[in-house]
């Protein structure tokens, strides 16, 4: 097992954006692993339906 390492995961979140409303979109986290625990998130970013990578600050998360 490898003490320090860093890890690619997808998940499906809900957003909110003032142009678009409600947005069901697939977000990336890279975080940052110490010994199986994630220690820091480096990176989160989503993709558009146009192929666009866009960072998750201009989306507000919807609960």
């Amino acid at each position: 097992m490898k003490i320090l390492y860093i890890k690619r995961e997808t998940i499906y979140e809900k957003r909110h954006s003032l142009k678009m409303g409600e947005l069901t979109t697939k977000v990336t986290y890279i975080k940052k692993y110490l010994l199986g625990m994630p220690v820091k998130t480096l990176h989160k970013y989503r993709e558009t339906y146009y192929g666009e990578v866009k960072d998750c600050n201009d989306c507000m998360l919807f609960i």
